[in-house]
């Protein structure tokens, strides 16, 4: 599958991946502690810094970037309309922050590394019977679908600008949950005969 994980260095790869994803995890929940739209407006400014100071690092997500930009645009103008501006605002900033963070973690971490640290985490629950390598599996197959998608979906859409001058849209729905459902069953079956030799 697709990967986001960019090949270009940056300050952050060094960083382990247990220290990034307990630090990025902490400031991903502290937003939901206040509703002080100034610290929440920090947050964000901060989380843009981080984000760009990882340089040539962040061209695989641009157009990732753009459609959270987007998507923070058109929350922001529903709530507007609701006569909910500030909600509006505190929803953008949060998103923007929580968004900016994970891409940040997805570029810069291999997905076998976020494996070992889920392990890890959940290691204490084999005490009380759970299998957590099978958990840890789970978890790390939907990280790694989810940045797949957007993998997906960024091909596809340079596919049909080749060949049309226009970007994909709606258009691309059909092929991309075909794509998408294709993955899942190939990954599945490959899991299904590892798992039973």
């Amino acid at each position: 599958m697709g990967s986001l994980y960019s090949e270009h260095r940056s300050w952050l790869h060094s960083v382990p991946a247990a220290v990034k994803l307990l630090l990025f995890a902490c400031l991903g929940t502290a937003q939901y502690w206040t509703d002080d739209i100034s610290l929440l407006g920090m947050g964000a400014v901060a989380s843009s810094i981080l984000f760009i100071s990882l340089g040539r690092a962040i061209v695989p997500a641009r157009k990732l970037v753009a459609s959270v930009v987007l998507a923070s645009l058109l929350i922001l103008a529903f709530h507007v309309y609701m006569q909910q501006a500030i909600l509006g605002w505190l929803s953008v900033l949060r998103l923007l922050s929580a968004s900016l963070l994970g891409i940040a973690l997805t570029l810069t971490t291999r997905t076998g590394d976020l494996l070992n640290v889920l392990e890890r985490l959940l290691s204490p629950l084999q005490r009380v019977g759970i299998k957590t390598e099978r958990l840890a599996l789970q978890l790390a197959m939907m990280l790694r679908f989810t940045e797949h998608f957007f993998v997906v979906w960024k091909r596809l859409d340079d596919a049909h600008r080749l060949r049309t001058g226009k970007a994909g849209g709606l258009r691309l729905l059909a092929p991309l949950t075909i794509h998408m459902l294709t993955s899942a069953r190939r990954v599945a079956d490959t899991l299904e005969m590892r798992m039973g030799e």
